[in-house]
């Protein structure tokens, strides 16, 4: 599996990179307005700093709007990804861009019926909601796992981006679920690779060491 850092700051991808845990970021609008800087700096620097998908999100609700926007976007690196709203007009969008290359992904996915549709579009990946599906007491892990069911028995090309990552059991439950990727808040990496127990191992094994060698 996959983790993709759901982030715009620059020093926290650097220091989370280090760890080898980074395969790519995703970016909104809300995301990068609370960085106070310039969008596309922000996207080139981010680019420049990993390998992976980077994604960066229009702000245009037509067609004609999300495609021009999508053509400049694409030009600033290599791996950038055009992030789509999951809309008529974004699909659209979407399948006139994949025919240019372009990849994208479809944002806001809330049903089985709208990732298939983004798959036919032409998605490079597709980001259903976790979070905000169980905020409204909808099963997110059903649509993940019917997704994902749909992608392997039709053999779409597209992949499925886990978004609205909140905590460990979002974590754990999509990856067994068979989620391509989930995209993370660097707040809950901590969370990810740390337990009590082995904290408690560690501090025994010191002790225990400490008391051998008197």
């Amino acid at each position: 599996m996959k983790f993709f850092l759901d982030t715009a700051n620059v020093a926290e991808i650097k220091k989370i990179n280090t760890l080898g845990l980074v395969d790519g970021v995703t970016t909104n609008p809300t995301i990068i307005s609370k960085e106070g800087r310039d969008f596309e700096e922000v996207i080139k620097e981010i680019c420049s700093t990993i390998d992976g998908p980077v994604s960066a999100e229009v702000t245009g609700l037509t067609a004609d709007e999300m495609i021009k926007e999508a053509r400049v976007i694409a030009k600033w690196a290599d791996n950038v990804v055009v992030k789509i709203p999951m809309t008529e007009e974004g699909l659209r969008a979407v399948h006139v861009l994949s025919h240019e290359g372009i990849k994208t992904n479809v944002t806001l996915i809330f049903t089985v019926a709208q990732g298939l549709m983004a798959m036919k579009a032409g998605a490079t990946y597709i980001s259903p909601f976790v979070g905000r599906l169980e905020d409204i007491g909808t099963d997110a892990y059903e649509l993940i796992a019917n997704l994902r069911n749909i992608i392997d028995f039709y053999g779409f090309d597209t992949e499925i981006i886990a978004a609205s990552i909140r905590n460990l059991p979002h974590v754990e439950t999509v990856a067994k679920l068979g989620a391509h990727i989930a995209t993370i808040p660097g707040n809950l990496f901590p969370k990810l690779w740390g337990h009590p127990l082995t904290d408690q191992g560690i501090e025994t094994f010191l002790k225990d060491w400490e008391a051998f060698n008197k």
